[in-house]
């Protein structure tokens, strides 16, 4: 099966110590987020987890305990956007991300590495040409060390319409250039570009419009065939395998005024403090009325055989 633990928060980044204890107990305790009484158990064992899927903006504090997944196989997606401490007041010297991935994709491989430019949202001060003398800069950075570069424009959900009152759609104009000359400057640094949740209309150009969190990409990343059940899509748009996703919401403190998983700020500091890296809860502990399901497991590597050997 897979393991997904970045579709509610950033784990590597926040919650590095607290993470490499469950892989050290060899299982995490998931709340569902509502109704949170119901609790999903799932045993961290590399003969059930196939691939543990990550998604960061700073993988850096999980570096020191990279040594506790390599018997997994993984795929890890780090975000890099070009915006200033006023949309990301969390996170860390772009540089230094730059920096980071590069080290984790010689001690992942190239194949287990993907660069996420997203979201992209067009204003006075982050314009067309700005993304795009950005994203070639860092393309040329990352120029080697991923093949796979996921874009999508932001959307406007009512927590982003909240938290970011003043950010607009990027029109269909936008859209249409800015994907096109991605494309091409990605394709000049050995990258395919990857729409997330943006539907064909770049497909024409170039991108792989099939999805970016894929059974596809996570078989490139570990070299092997995954028979994976069906699983309904989020959003008719998204053909992401998503699926155990081990996060909780309200807990990611880049704090980015776009972000979908945040809803209250307040809240992000109150599940903070309530958080203890030695509970089986990424918040909070066991509660008296829990209802505990141990979710089914079992590998979905289909006879251990290698897809290479079909290409």
């Amino acid at each position: 099966m897979i393991i997904n633990t970045g579709q509610r928060t950033d784990i590597p980044a926040f919650y590095p110590e607290w993470f490499a204890n469950r892989i050290k107990e060899g299982f995490v305790c998931v709340r569902n987020p509502y109704n949170p009484t119901q609790v999903s158990r799932y045993l961290l064992r590399p003969d059930l987890v196939d691939v543990i899927g990550f998604c960061t903006k700073n993988p850096e504090p999980f570096f020191p305990y990279l040594d506790l997944v390599k018997e997994f196989g993984q795929f890890w997606y780090v975000t890099i956007t070009p915006y200033g401490k006023d949309i990301e007041p969390g996170v860390p010297d772009k540089e230094r991300v730059l920096d980071s991935f590069k080290y984790l994709s010689k001690r992942a491989g190239i194949n287990s590495i993907g660069w996420r430019y997203d979201p992209i949202f067009v204003s006075d001060k982050y314009s067309v040409d700005f993304h795009l003398s950005s994203f070639d800069k860092m393309a040329r950075e990352l120029d080697g060390y991923t093949k796979v570069a996921v874009i999508s424009f932001i959307d406007l959900y009512e927590k982003v319409k909240r938290n970011f009152p003043e950010v607009k759609i990027v029109s269909e104009k936008d859209r249409l250039y800015l994907g096109q000359e991605i494309i091409k400057i990605a394709a000049a640094h050995g990258m395919l570009v990857k729409p997330c949740g943006e539907g064909t209309f770049l497909e024409k150009y170039g991108a792989d419009c099939s999805g970016c969190m894929t059974i596809s990409q996570y078989e490139s990343a570990i070299g092997k065939k995954i028979n994976a059940p069906k699983l309904k899509p989020s959003r008719k748009e998204c053909a992401c395998f998503l699926s155990g996703d081990i996060g909780a919401y309200d807990t990611c403190a880049h704090l980015c005024r776009y972000c979908y998983a945040n809803n209250d700020v307040k809240m992000v500091l109150q599940n903070r403090k309530n958080h203890d890296p030695a509970s089986p809860f990424l918040v909070g502990n066991y509660r008296p009325d829990d209802v505990i399901h141990d979710v089914p497991q079992k590998s979905w590597i289909d006879g251990q055989m290698n897809i290479f050997d079909f290409i």
